[in-house]
């Protein structure tokens, strides 16, 4: 069929205005990381057109309509942008754009979106409607970016040192972009990097050339929309190692066969870039080839969660059998497996006879008060689900939820609000019952040896009561300068017969992105197809020691979930590793207490 169907498309603005007309809108619809504003703009220069912005929201509307009404009458080109923000003004857009008698020929309505329910059909349907997605692979971001710049670009500065940096900072842009498609192993936020984050270091390096600064690149150009402190930190760690002296010799990589190009004029630059191979692997992004496995993933995910979700909810299944009746079958299945609720007095005696003042301890109480409202809303709900389908009582918004999210292996939104994220029903409903017996185990059996860290609601609390048991433990030590210290042990859960002598044995850490090298003890390369591997018994203690961590060791950020966010980060741990820290930086290296 040819080679095209494979290339990437590139929007081509220049024959997309030729295609319009003055009465024919050209609609953008936005998605992460695409706003055509520049794009749009430096064409409108190009061509010698006057070309006017604005923002919709509350208020703009009496702006936006002056500038129509001057460019239509004299010609020119109008972006409005963000007009999801001010949807009253598009129907009225329609009219003016049908009902205006006389429209200056040169005149172009642009105008961009995000997709919304509400977004007038009629002015759709006289519109030129595409979208401006991020270009995919290293050869598309770099065609881009290349093709959307002026050769007054190029011929800014004579500086030997000039050109290597423009193009060092656009293979950045599309490394930064690039990164997301493959989910927290990426960015653990997805940001909204756009043309603007690569025209603003641009002009950075333009007015710096002499005193470069790679703070700036890092921390303010597009580390100005980075939140999140280990995404800061990876955007220093590719400032750092690119943006140095090795970047101007001649025998510098980004990764093997992607060199940096020097060439005076922009259409040499595409016919270099023409010669890029159209698939990368994932080393070029700093990521280790198991990168590509969990971006096919993610991608076959979304997909069959979308056709699920759009089943039908009525329809019987195949052996004749109605939603219902399965349902039915699962509900029951469930209730018999679940625990009996917690004793409030038995757990008070229980904590009297452990010490009910010890950190420990409340830090347990804590965790069981959590767990019996789980188990009460689970029985709750089975119950009444029960109930509903028998036609007992009625079947309200929050069953009905129950029913359909049951029915698709799915866990009801009801639960989630006070439990743990889990992939499917399966797998939340057996780590309630491995929770439970942790707590069960824990209150009437007596303290464990070993904890499975991945069934704590609060795993922050749980590391904050250890450090504060450990400096109880000595005389003088104040629990805001103790800190954490770890240990990669060589045992595995069965071997760990007694508690250590201070801290905590932790178990069911796995490593995303790494390895662990049981012979030497340090981080290593992730096995080939191998996603996660799971790390020996973890020795977590506390010292006095305030001085810094040796800067050898990698510091491994520890989530709960394998969606990496402020909401299940618990802390950094320290892994011994033979590479420089950078590497593990770029590869996204972090410890997850559940893979699921």
């Amino acid at each position: 069929m040819g080679s095209k169907y494979n290339d990437p498309v590139v929007t081509r603005y220049e024959a997309m205005f030729e295609e319009g007309r003055n009465t024919t809108p050209l609609i953008c619809f936005l998605s992460m990381g695409s706003d055509p504003t520049a794009t749009i703009l430096s064409l409108a220069k190009k061509l010698q057109f006057p070309c006017s912005a604005i923002s919709m929201g509350q208020g703009q509307e009496v702006h936006a309509r002056k500038l129509m009404s001057n460019y239509m009458a004299e010609g020119g080109w109008v972006l409005l942008q963000n007009t999801h923000l001010g949807l009253d003004y598009m129907d009225e857009l329609f009219l003016t754009m049908t009902e205006t008698p006389v429209i200056h020929p040169d005149f172009r309505c642009w105008v961009t979106t995000e997709p919304h329910p509400s977004f007038p059909i009629s002015l759709l349907q006289i519109s030129i409607k595409y979208t401006n997605e991020p270009p995919q692979g290293m050869k598309a971001g770099l065609k881009r970016t290349y093709g959307s710049m002026g050769q007054d670009m190029l011929d800014h500065s004579s500086n030997e040192e000039y050109l290597p940096l423009i193009y060092g900072v656009s293979f950045l842009h599309s490394i930064v972009q690039e990164r997301r498609k493959f989910g927290p192993l990426g960015w653990n936020i997805p940001y909204e990097f756009n043309t603007a984050d690569w025209y603003a270091s641009c002009l950075f390096m333009q007015n710096h050339l002499d005193d470069l600064d790679k703070y700036m690149l890092g921390e303010v150009q597009y580390g100005g929309r980075v939140t999140d402190d280990y995404d800061k930190r990876l955007l220093n760690t590719f400032a750092k190692v690119w943006f140095s002296e090795a970047l101007f010799l001649d025998e510098f990589e980004f990764y093997k066969g992607y060199r940096i190009m020097k060439h005076k004029y922009v259409e040499e630059y595409l016919d270099a870039i023409e010669m890029m191979p159209s698939i990368d692997p994932p080393q070029v992004y700093g990521l280790h080839p198991n990168a590509d496995i969990t971006y096919q993933s993610n991608t076959t995910k979304d997909i069959l969660d979308q056709i699920v979700s759009i089943q039908p909810k009525e329809s019987a299944i195949g052996s004749g059998e109605t939603r219902e009746s399965v349902v039915t079958k699962q509900t029951l299945d469930m209730l018999d497996k679940l625990p009996p609720d917690y004793d409030p007095f038995g757990v008070r005696e229980r904590l009297k006879i452990m010490g009910h003042l010890n950190s420990m301890n409340i830090f347990l109480r804590q965790e069981i008060d959590r767990m019996q409202k789980v188990i009460k809303l689970v029985r709750v709900t089975l119950k009444d689900l029960l109930l509903a389908i028998e036609g007992t009582i009625i079947m309200n918004e929050e069953l009905r939820d129950a029913l359909d999210n049951i029915y698709d292996a799915r866990i009801p939104r009801l639960w989630l609000r006070v439990s743990w994220v889990s992939s499917t029903l399966g797998f939340w409903y057996t780590e309630l019952l491995d929770r439970n017996d942790q707590f069960s185990t824990w209150i009437f059996t007596g303290r464990p040896n070993i904890f499975w860290m991945t069934g704590l609601f609060n795993p922050q609390g749980f590391l904050t009561a250890m450090r504060q048991e450990v400096s109880r433990a000595h005389k003088g030590w104040s629990l805001d300068t103790v800190v954490l210290q770890n240990e990669v042990t060589k045992f595995s859960r069965e071997e760990v017969k007694q508690s250590p002598s201070e801290g905590v044995y932790v178990y069911g850490l796995y490593l995303d992105g790494a390895s662990w090298d049981r012979k030497r003890m340090q981080l290593g390369e992730s096995i080939p197809k191998l996603l996660f591997m799971q790390l020996p018994v973890m020795h977590i203690s506390a010292s006095n020691d305030i001085g810094p961590k040796s800067s050898k060791l990698y510091v491994c950020p520890v989530y709960k979930k394998p969606n990496r966010t402020d909401l299940t980060f618990i802390t950094p741990l320290w892994l011994p590793t033979a590479k420089p820290p950078e590497h593990w930086i770029m590869r996204g290296v972090a410890i997850l207490c559940d893979t699921k």
